[in-house]
């Protein structure tokens, strides 16, 4: 699960439910998952894997069927950073719409170098065929590496935040200040830094719920360095991965939700904007991209990223002066509402398919 993979899908399902016939090729990250299968309207066309490499997959034939599909249809929509999207772009017979969501980001090493390296030429020449590219912000593509080839045919559309079902405060302990993360338990997101601001609140009755996948994710863990800041204080609870069905849950259950990015790869953030939907004010760094939803809607408060003591003092703000719940849920319904970020997609994909 990543921010990618619910655009893609939230956008698939979207447009299938208002008449479009959508198929989805991807990865078969999971061998048990079926080849061809049909999810909410939308068929689904899987690649074997041979290899995973980093953050990626080695396959085959997922540009083969990717062409096959594109042969049948009117527009295409490929979501980037991907290795593929030179070659694809270049051999497609239809228009292409890249939705470019961030620059790859990897750890420090020979191999990790060559694989950034490698997708961001396959990006730079997919982005200069393509009809249009969707950036999740101008905030954020004006600061990435590939901006240049990003600027001529941008067009800004957010994610689709679909909001979540109210739920039962089932993770809630106490009555104290409760802040919630959720997110994968990756470098990029900052989680340590999370906990030392908690650490350095200095409340007995506060609790701080991480959510998020910690096994077997692309990039690497670092699920034992937020152990070790977290020590043995049984305030903080590391939850694991949160399923769909109880994002309600986990939601009701905080008073502050909290995204400590610490560069500039996250690009957008879209659980925060599902916590203002749920009436949830949000803890942020400020990162472009990341930045955007609070500046947006004032519903929350932005921070220096890896900033421990701004951390504390924003977690201290939002404790003892919380901002009006109600305003904070209309101003992001309004600027996040899934419809309008559908009726974008469509104009774009509208247009370039003539």
């Amino acid at each position: 699960m990543s921010g990618l993979t619910n655009v893609a899908r939230d956008v698939a399902e979207g447009l299938a439910a208002r008449g479009w016939r959508v198929c989805v090729v991807a990865s078969k990250h999971d061998p048990s998952l079926p080849t061809n299968e049909t999810i909410n309207g939308v068929r689904v066309v899987r690649a074997p894997v041979l290899a995973k490499v980093g953050k990626g997959t080695i396959g085959v034939n997922l540009t083969r069927m990717a062409l096959r599909e594109m042969r049948r249809s009117r527009v295409a929509n490929l979501h980037l950073p991907l290795i593929e999207a030179g070659l694809l772009t270049k051999l497609a017979p239809i228009p292409v719409v890249s939705t470019y969501h961030c620059d790859v980001s990897l750890p420090p090493g020979m191999v990790n170098v060559a694989q950034r390296e490698a997708v961001d030429r396959s990006s730079r020449s997919g982005l200069r065929r393509s009809a249009a590219t969707v950036v999740t912000s101008e905030d954020y593509a004006r600061r990435s590496r590939l901006w240049p080839v990003i600027a001529p045919h941008m067009v800004a559309i957010p994610p689709p935040c679909v909001p979540v079902a109210d739920g039962e405060p089932s993770y809630r302990r106490g009555d104290g200040f409760h802040v919630g993360f959720l997110g994968r338990i990756v470098e990029e997101k900052g989680v340590e830094h999370l906990v030392d601001a908690f650490l350095a609140l200095d409340d007995p009755a506060a609790r701080l719920l991480i959510g998020g996948e910690h096994t077997g994710v692309a990039g690497g863990s670092v699920v034992e360095r937020v152990r070790a800041h977290a020590g043995d204080d049984d305030r903080i609870d590391l939850l694991g991965f949160v399923p769909d069905q109880r994002l309600g849950d986990f939601y009701s259950s905080i008073d502050a939700f909290a995204l400590p990015s610490v560069n500039a790869f996250e690009a957008f953030g879209i659980v925060q904007v599902v916590g203002m939907l749920a009436g949830v004010p949000a803890l942020v760094s400020d990162l472009p991209g990341v930045r955007l939803p609070v500046e947006r809607t004032g519903f929350g408060t932005i921070v220096p990223a890896a900033d421990v003591p701004a951390l504390r003092d924003g977690l201290a703000r939002l404790r003892d002066a919380p901002p009006d719940v109600a305003a904070g849920r209309a101003a992001a319904s309004e600027a996040f509402s899934v419809e309008s970020v559908l009726d974008d997609y469509e104009a774009v994909f509208t247009k370039a398919a003539g």
